[in-house]
């Protein structure tokens, strides 16, 4: 496929501060990644709706739902899961240009992945949270059925068993789901986001 050369970037009238100070919050982005099962999706969720009941600007971006329309063209493979993430990620910089604080739950289990979608933001833009849960307990909980059937050789390249996850080394945030209620999951990153002036 051709890449497109005649195109120019269009500077909107209306800026993304100017978004910020009519919502009268910042924007940014929540990146969380985790082995499935870790709770990613439940935090994310339950931390939107915190937002929301606040008056925030917010949205979720889930790693499902999204491969059910935009990425529903890619597959599993390591360039596809590269290939997804990218996407996801220029999603999120455009919510965050919108005004909105935006939670994403992706298993993103490439390091380098996610390092390329932090570039795309300013520092204080994107939040990693890794959702700290052992793969043990991930495996028990196992809500989809579906590390049962990696182990049954069923789903192949499947992250923590048959592919890797490669932890978050320095995340602003990490939720020990294993440790924590969601409730509590929930306090401890709308604290972060008090204390950096997000909300």
């Amino acid at each position: 496929m051709s890449k497109a050369t005649n195109i120019t970037w269009h500077e909107t009238t209306v800026t993304k501060q100017d978004r910020r100070t009519k919502n009268d919050h910042g924007s940014c982005v929540l990146w969380f990644t985790g082995l499935s099962g870790s709770g990613k999706s439940t935090i994310a969720n339950a931390v939107s709706s915190a937002l929301y009941r606040l008056g925030i600007k917010e949205f979720v971006l889930d790693g499902d739902n999204i491969r059910h329309g935009l990425n529903r063209d890619l597959g599993f493979s390591d360039d596809d899961r590269k290939e997804n993430i990218r996407r996801i990620g220029e999603v999120a910089k455009l919510f965050v240009e919108s005004g909105t604080v935006v939670t994403t739950a992706f298993i993103s289990p490439f390091r380098a992945d996610r390092d390329q979608v932090r570039i795309l933001f300013a520092e204080s833009e994107f939040i990693e949270v890794y959702v700290d849960c052992s793969l043990e307990e991930c495996e028990r909980r196992d809500p989809k059925q579906l590390y049962a059937k990696a182990r049954r050789g069923e789903i192949k390249e499947f992250t923590g068993i048959s592919s890797p996850y490669e932890a978050p080394e320095q995340p602003e945030i990490t939720v020990r789901s294993d440790q924590l209620s969601v409730p509590e999951a929930v306090d401890q990153i709308l604290e972060y986001l008090r204390v950096k002036k997000m909300i």
